[in-house]
């Protein structure tokens, strides 16, 4: 079960990276929010719903399995959070992937409220993941406001 946990709290071993290992978790998220591109919304959203259970109980045992809270290993909290940021819009062009992978990252670095709460007081797994997802929905605030002005009409004219 450790090891599992392991596996899938460091999105199949991206947690691992010397460098970054933020940014390579939600590197992971791109190509996976891509091949689910073809999905209704609301599949969409039931996958991020289980992604997101699934890496807080990873997370959670991962963390006890290291000793450790929030681990920078620990990267399925961005997989989730990149992909809660991608449900407003298309995710069948680079336009969309690469502009929800930088509004996401911010809001993840910056921590801006209520996500450095929720990272800071929510216990175990919860804490880990919740304030990505948080970070996420406001990545997806940004992406649906770039949709309704045509933001990603004029990046698939490139």
């Amino acid at each position: 079960m450790t090891a599992l946990a392991k596996l899938i709290a460091t999105a199949l071993g991206a947690g691992y990276s010397p460098v970054a290992p933020g940014t390579c978790g939600t590197a992971v998220a791109v190509p996976l929010a891509w091949s689910l591109a073809d999905l209704p919304t609301w599949q969409f959203v039931a996958i991020t719903v289980g992604v997101t259970f699934i890496g807080i109980l990873a997370a959670h045992h991962a963390d006890r399995a290291w000793g450790t809270h929030d681990s920078q290993k620990i990267v399925i909290d961005e997989v989730a959070g990149y992909l809660v940021t991608m449900i407003p819009v298309e995710r069948d062009h680079w336009g969309p992937l690469l502009c929800g992978f930088v509004a996401f990252r911010f809001f993840d670095i910056v921590k801006p409220p209520p996500v450095r709460w929720l990272d800071d007081n929510l216990p175990g797994g919860w804490g880990v993941v919740l304030d990505d997802i948080a970070a996420g929905v406001m990545g997806a605030i940004v992406m649906a406001v770039a949709a309704y002005f045509g933001a990603f009409e004029a990046l698939a004219r490139l």
